[in-house]
């Protein structure tokens, strides 16, 4: 599913390079649940705004789904996370205009859950997340924990085969937290779909089936 080798991505401050991500090897195989920890700075963000397809890295390779993305242009890595990619993150995202069901539905745009189809995929995703009775009401008439599952079926909407959450619960109380994470993992595992996620939370990334310190990652100088 995913391939890194030799992967760096640095910016400029005044005359200084400032080193955000520097990965030696790291292999996510299809169905994975895995949780990216690290301090503050040692760029989990920024290698998971790479597999995106957000940042292009400068230097080494980056392959998802037997794609180098490193070959693709900015358009090219644009369709290609479209497609094959959803996003969950911490602030949701959700436009605040429309409601729960049309927000999900808003996801297909760009990708290829659109269709005839659409409105009944939508709809069957918010009922599994327990959310039949919320589907016309708009974020602001929602709480947090149910903010997020809209989120979550919005990233579900076009089937993609990789799911990357960018410290998905940093909103939410404890137990809330647990248990849309839960959803999110038992929902992934169901259609066998892989699952990549920032957290600075041990107890968090302990609801996933493994754990990669980006520390260890770095390569050697």
């Amino acid at each position: 599913m995913i391939q890194i080798h030799e992967l760096t991505k640095s910016y400029s401050r005044g005359e200084e390079a400032i080193v955000a991500c520097d990965v030696s090897a790291l292999e996510i195989s299809r169905g994975e649940q895995v949780a990216l920890v690290g301090c503050s700075g040692c760029g989990k963000s920024t290698l998971l705004s790479m597999i995106a397809g957000l940042l292009p890295p400068d230097h080494g390779s980056l392959r998802v789904l037997d794609v180098e993305l490193t070959a693709l242009g900015e358009s090219a890595r644009d369709r290609f996370r479209a497609e094959h990619i959803g996003m969950v993150f911490q602030t949701f995202n959700l436009l605040q205009p429309f409601t729960a069901l049309e927000n999900v539905m808003l996801g297909s745009v760009f990708g290829k859950g659109g269709g005839r189809g659409l409105r009944k995929r939508a709809t069957e995703l918010l009922r599994g997340v327990g959310l039949a009775d919320r589907m016309h009401h708009r974020p602001n008439e929602m709480s947090v924990g149910q903010a997020q599952r809209v989120a979550i079926c919005r990233a579900l909407i076009n089937d993609p085969s990789l799911i990357l959450a960018d410290e998905p619960l940093g909103n939410q109380d404890r137990e809330t937290g647990r248990e849309v994470l839960q959803l999110l993992l038992d929902m992934a595992k169901e259609h066998n779909r892989t699952v990549v996620m920032v957290t600075h939370s041990p107890e968090n990334a302990g609801q996933l089936e493994r754990i990669v310190e980006l520390a260890e990652l770095r390569r050697a100088s």
